[in-house]
């Protein structure tokens, strides 16, 4: 294993090797940890469409949930958008967190980059839930595809805008590897 940290392995089989350990690590916690307690997802759902409700009211949209059904956007009173545990979020803050760990840099700056980018994740993921909710009350026949389709896109966007940024604003020489001349 301690092979798999030399700086004189190839790059490409380093992050791919830590990439592949971060996963089965997630995988092993969401399935039978996080993800069957249900709480995180539950909490993480709720404050999604909380944040998407006072979003649309900053715009003046009669948006809102309901201490009933929390996870309920809900638009001049009428069911809009239910944030389910797949489209919290969750899954795409560690898929980012764990292409930033994988990829090779000092602590401290991975650590900033993922509490940033995760942030941003989350924002983007309330303004995504939002304009779904507007998609159902003013366009409802393109909530389908835009659901499945145009939003999931956006979300994967930015996350591989994130990582763009990520791998490509490193200060040079501080790769983190040897190099393989």
């Amino acid at each position: 294993m301690a092979v798999i940290f030399s700086k004189t392995v190839r790059p490409q089989v380093r992050f791919l090797a830590v990439a592949t350990g971060l996963y089965l690590l997630w995988w092993l916690g969401y399935e039978h940890g996080l993800g069957p307690d249900g709480r995180l997802d539950h909490a993480l759902s709720v404050q999604v469409a909380r944040a998407a409700a006072w979003g649309l009211q900053a715009f003046g949209f009669a948006a809102s949930t309901l201490p009933t059904s929390p996870t309920l956007l809900r638009m001049a009173g009428q069911p809009a958008v239910l944030v389910g545990d797949p489209c919290n979020g969750l899954v795409l803050y560690a898929l980012f967190a764990g292409f930033v760990l994988a990829y090779p840099d000092t602590g401290r700056r991975r650590g900033w980059f993922i509490i940033a980018g995760t942030i941003a994740l989350y924002f983007v993921n309330v303004a995504r839930v939002a304009v779904l909710a507007l998609n159902h009350t003013y366009w409802y026949h393109t909530v389908d595809f835009n659901h499945h389709y145009t939003f999931t896109f956006v979300a994967y966007a930015a996350i591989l805008g994130l990582w763009a940024w990520w791998t490509g604003s490193r200060p040079s020489g501080r790769s983190g590897y040897a190099s393989a001349a």
